[in-house]
């Protein structure tokens, strides 16, 4: 019999010991997670009355429980009492009444109570671990993490982070947050930015973000010296993700190329960004607080005639020479977008002959409709004519039949 016990007892330290291998919870979160499985399974098997006290020795792979039992002639209730033969062995001048703490043995326990605390252990590691990562990550989001393709669920992926200062964390990257013309393979090595930390015990609790403008200016920090140091700032970011980007830098110290630092010798910096987000391209830009200037540098073009802005509306027109207008539009509008993104400036984008067709339909306009109020006027002023005409032969009409009457009236008179 006391063969079985400690085989049970080696048993219970092996999975113990097994379970640890597969985690990285720090060892005292471990040894609270046994304990509070081992408390309930006593608890359940002695009742929630029971008072039971555990005690854990690693370092002599000892695992002991404790019951407080009362000394008794004759033993009623098994979870609270002991017989007084019995509570003689384990302690010679034992008397009634008197309380022992007895050691509960493994034996004791059921195989179904066995598997319960098997679950409530595994439950209590996993809340622990969600607990740790929730306490690690919360407050950042919008940091930089580097993870590794693990699988795809559905559309969306998984990604193991790196080793943390606490244990190995799994983080989800929706398909929604990854560029449309990219699929990634197992065990990718990927740079994505913290989007939102959840305190849930469902689904994974970091979400991961490869779209986000944030990302850009994320690995500029990181990949350039000067912008880490605060001498070059990233002013604005415009993203079309997975095929092109502006970004807008301006520097903080005299004597600093922006956009140049960001750049790189020979594009080195930029090319190692380009990279980092599977080729999709990447336009440096000067800020300037000129909104003109701002707007001219945002478009990239070799040739504006000339910007036209209307601050109330933030809207500005770009005129361009006739061979500059696909350049400044560029392919299915992306150029455009993007400077109006980066700038905050509405951007409507014209050819010097197209506002040239503008300025004479304008004109012509303008012209229709002098001519149309001369001709009113002329009317309003032949109408008028007419109508005094009118009333002077109507006056000279009634003065000849009053005359006529007048003498009518002197010859009647006469006779």
């Amino acid at each position: 019999m006391k063969q079985k016990t400690e085989e049970r007892k080696e048993s219970l330290q092996n999975s113990i010991r097994q379970m640890m291998g597969h985690t990285d919870l720090p060892e005292d979160v471990f040894l609270s997670a046994i304990e509070e499985a081992l408390r309930v399974i006593a608890l359940r098997h002695y009742g929630p009355e029971a008072k039971v006290s555990i005690d854990i020795q690693l370092d002599s792979e000892e695992i002991k429980c404790h019951v407080p039992k009362k000394v008794v002639n004759i033993m009623q209730d098994f979870s609270t009492e002991i017989p007084i033969e019995q509570a003689k062995i384990h302690k010679p001048d034992a008397e009634i009444g008197d309380i022992l703490e007895v050691e509960i043995e493994p034996e004791e326990f059921g195989r179904i109570q066995a598997q319960l605390g098997r679950q409530i252990l595994l439950g209590k590691l996993r809340e622990a671990e969600r607990e740790l990562i929730y306490n690690e990550f919360e407050g950042r989001e919008g940091e930089l993490v580097v993870g590794y393709v693990q699988r795809y669920d559905g559309p969306n992926v998984i990604m193991d982070l790196e080793r943390t200062e606490i244990l190995r964390t799994e983080a989800l990257l929706p398909a929604s947050h990854i560029p449309p013309p990219h699929r990634y393979n197992r065990g990718d090595s990927l740079r994505c930015l913290i989007i939102e930390v959840k305190d849930t015990m469902s689904g994974e609790q970091l979400v991961v973000s490869r779209t986000e403008p944030d990302l850009v200016a994320m690995l500029c920090e990181q990949e350039v010296p000067e912008v880490y140091e605060g001498q070059v700032r990233v002013m604005a970011v415009a993203r079309d993700p997975g095929y092109r980007a502006k970004v807008a830098v301006s520097a903080t110290e005299d004597g600093i190329d922006p956009v140049g630092t960001c750049v790189g010798v020979r594009g080195a910096r930029v090319r190692t960004m380009v990279r980092e987000l599977k080729n999709e391209r990447i336009d440096f830009l000067e800020w300037s607080e000129d909104p003109r200037v701002y707007i001219t540098n945002a478009l990239k073009l070799p040739d504006i005639r000339r910007v036209e802005l209307n601050e109330e509306d933030m809207s500005a027109n770009v005129i361009v020479a006739e061979d500059q207008l696909s350049l400044a539009i560029g392919r299915r509008g992306q150029n455009a977008r993007l400077a109006a993104k980066v700038t905050g400036w509405n951007i409507d984008i014209k050819s010097e002959a197209e506002v040239s067709v503008s300025l004479q339909t304008l004109f012509k306009e303008n012209i229709e409709e002098a001519e149309k109020d001369e001709e009113a006027d002329e009317t309003f002023v032949n109408t008028e004519d007419n109508t005094a005409v009118e009333d002077e032969n109507d006056t000279t009409d009634t003065t000849s039949e009053a005359d006529i009457e007048s003498e009518d009236t002197s010859e009647s008179n006469d006779n």
